[in-house]
């Protein structure tokens, strides 16, 4: 339940636009169809419908402040709308509300809820508000006729298999929405589609199996307590979304310091604005070309962002801070110096070995290493060849000396990255 950075559907190539517009597009069948019916023949139970669109709404309206890259940015919403799609009972009392009307609650307190953000130009993305109409439609569509018919209630009664049951289905509804967000990642990004899928699979096991919770035990508390579950149930859901903004703050702000310190060799003259930025941004991508995932995309960008920081022990500069044109043994007694100031800094040491590492052969690299080795030539030579031809030249440079400094497979990613857009080289952000 993530919410991704849209791209224009025009920018992309035809199957992403043909997976894009599929994604749309039963989510805007779904909708129009809930909608329409719900329209028709009215809203059942309407007290519960609006308890439940309430607490969507306010689930929206918590998303004020939300970091960006936040896996779910309204997990209370998300909470309530799979508890609503999970219904069967309140208070004893069996609900009718079925599937559409489901549907049509969860889109229209989402809007609700979305109006101040989008008022103030940070509306939900479009690829999110998709996503939830599916899966929530994906569990109210497994869950909903099964009770109606009377086959749940008569099968399991009020046991704790019930419970076990609605857990499974909400595991189920988890793991498609990270099915369609990791398709959705791959038509936008063409990265490989197993490492989108792991990134997803590993954040459900932090906020995602807070949400999934928080919907079965509203589920079973409404059943039971009636509408006053709700507000008490919501508690610990808060209480968790709380801790995990202040865990994802903690992280921003330790990024933007490794930021800043990678700015240093900038600001001393060292390195041309923007290199290490750009070196991070490409490197991450070549990243993910390579099936790169997770903490092991963390500890890259880390490395890319700070692999010049040797360069601050020199006395003169080296020209244009383009360490890939020095000779190999003034190479690695840069990259060997700034793996030591980087171990000063407090980041894992799997960062410190990528930079020590990234002048050796890349027969003995580690593959980050080989990443930062390979992408920093590329910015060194194409700022170096400053005209059209530069992008080309450079990579064909770096073709020639795959068979001792740079890994084949990397320059071939970096040629694919490159060939679909990526960070302007030598001297642009």
């Amino acid at each position: 339940m993530t919410a991704t950075a849209a791209r224009p559907v025009s920018g992309l190539g035809p199957a992403a636009s043909l997976t894009v517009v599929a994604v749309y597009g039963a989510a805007a069948l779904l909708t129009a169809a809930a909608l329409g019916r719900t329209l028709w023949q009215g809203v059942a139970e309407p007290r519960d419908a609006l308890a439940f669109g309430l607490l969507i709404a306010v689930g929206e309206l918590a998303r004020w402040g939300a970091l960006p890259g936040e896996r779910e940015p309204a997990p209370l919403g998300s909470a309530g709308a799979l508890a609503y799609a999970l219904l069967g009972e309140n208070a004893g009392r069996p609900t009718t509300h079925g599937v559409l009307q489901t549907l049509a609650v969860v889109v229209v307190a989402g809007l609700a809820g979305a109006v101040p953000h989008v008022a103030r130009g940070h509306g939900p993305a479009l690829d999110h508000m998709a996503r939830r109409v599916l899966t929530v439609g994906f569990a109210a569509v497994c869950f909903q006729p099964l009770y109606n018919s009377g086959a749940l209630r008569g099968l399991f009664g009020q046991s704790p298999c019930y419970a076990v049951l609605l857990l499974l289905l909400l595991v189920l509804t988890a793991l498609c929405d990270a099915v369609l967000a990791a398709l959705m990642l791959r038509a936008r990004t063409r990265h490989p589609f197993g490492p989108l899928l792991r990134d997803e699979l590993r954040a459900l096991l932090h906020i995602g199996s807070a949400v999934c919770a928080t919907g079965a035990v509203i589920a079973l508390g409404v059943a039971v307590a009636g509408l006053w579950a709700l507000p008490v149930f919501c508690v610990p859901l808060l209480l968790t979304q709380l801790s995990f903004r202040r865990y994802a703050e903690v992280r921003a702000t330790y990024r933007q310091l490794i930021a800043s310190l990678a700015r240093s060799t900038e600001i001393a003259g060292y390195t041309p604005p923007g290199h290490a930025r750009r070196v991070a941004d490409l490197s991450r991508a070549v990243g993910r070309e390579l099936g790169l995932s997770g903490p092991e995309l963390t500890v890259l960008e880390y490395a890319a962002l700070m692999h010049d920081i040797g360069q601050l022990s020199l006395v003169d500069p080296v020209p244009e801070g383009a360490t890939a044109l020095l000779p190999v043994a003034e190479q690695r007694r840069i990259a060997l110096l700034g793996g030591a100031v980087v171990r000063q800094t407090g980041v894992p040491d799997a960062v410190a070995v990528v930079v020590e590492r990234q002048a050796d052969p890349y027969r003995e690299q580690p593959l980050s290493a080989r990443i930062v080795r390979a992408v920093n030539a590329y910015d060194d030579l194409a700022g170096e060849c400053a005209s059209a031809s530069g992008p080309l030249s450079a990579l064909e440079r770096l073709r020639l000396g795959t068979g001792h400094d740079y890994q084949p497979e990397v320059v071939e990613s970096l040629a694919r990255v490159l060939s679909r857009g990526g960070p302007a080289p030598g001297g642009a952000e």
